[in-house]
């Protein structure tokens, strides 16, 4: 069964690898998002759909869901299951509004339907500020610390330089992404057009993304199963592998008949 794994924000296909090498039976497709990893950011990103930072490029979500697209074109895919976290679950519902009928399952690992706030553009503003100004390193260590939860923090603490490493994003990459975020639509009302099964594992100490706020999944048409993993942050996939893999291999059971 091919699986298409998406990625978080600030790195790349290698926050799946744990998780896949615990995952059996599938064909596991795990692309760089564009400006991540080894995927080039590109150039003539539209500008001003951040009102907050009218110049800064945006990398949308609809250019990354072309991206992927243009990816199960060249692999000759004419279905799979998508899974991600966070971005990779914004890019999945952007999928939904394009490819519906590509798509036989979808799960989401710490990511949520609703827009960003007020507090939220303030922060991917002033992330962008420090991009800017050089303070790319900074940022990527405060980003390693924060989106792993605390739990793994205390009980592997590699972890954190673990997953650092894995953030190579270029500053310009940074803006555009932050861009892009802050520019998502709203995909609530997305939700009512899920109709393959769903799969929606939140963290209790995820930071960015609140159980509550996945909660909204549970009103797919196609039905969805939840989990809420108690002791694990943002990355909880590279958090926990043996873990979520069960979840997800359980889910995806019925999938493959």
């Amino acid at each position: 069964m091919p699986v298409v794994f998406l990625h978080p924000t600030p790195l790349d296909h290698a926050y799946w690898v744990p998780l896949v090498d615990r995952l059996e039976g599938v064909r596991a497709i795990l692309p760089d998002l564009r400006g991540h990893g080894a995927s080039e950011l590109g150039a003539g990103l539209p500008l001003g759909a951040f009102a907050r930072v009218p110049d800064a490029p945006v990398l949308t979500m609809a250019q990354l869901a072309t991206d992927i697209v243009s990816l199960l074109d060249r692999l000759n895919l004419r279905q799979a299951v998508f899974i991600g976290c966070s971005i990779g679950g914004y890019v999945m519902l952007e999928l939904v509004r394009r490819i519906p009928r590509r798509m036989r399952g979808l799960g989401f690992v710490c990511s949520k339907p609703q827009p960003d706030v007020d507090a939220n553009f303030a922060k991917r503003a002033d992330t962008i500020a420090k991009a800017r100004a050089g303070e790319r390193e900074a940022l990527f260590d405060s980003m390693a610390r924060t989106s792993i939860g605390a739990t793994a923090r205390a009980l592997r603490p590699e972890i954190v330089q673990e997953l650092r490493t894995h953030m190579t994003m270029t500053a310009q990459a940074i803006v555009s992404v932050q861009a892009g975020l802050a520019a998502r639509p709203n995909s609530v009302p997305t939700i009512r057009n899920i109709t393959v099964p769903v799969l929606a594992i939140a963290g209790g100490e995820d930071l960015a993304v609140f159980p509550a706020e996945m909660e909204a999944f549970r009103e797919a048409p196609g039905g969805c199963v939840s989990h809420l993993l108690p002791d694990a942050g943002h990355f909880a996939a590279y958090e926990q592998p043996e873990n979520v893999a069960g979840i997800i291999a359980d889910w995806l059971k019925p999938l493959g008949r």
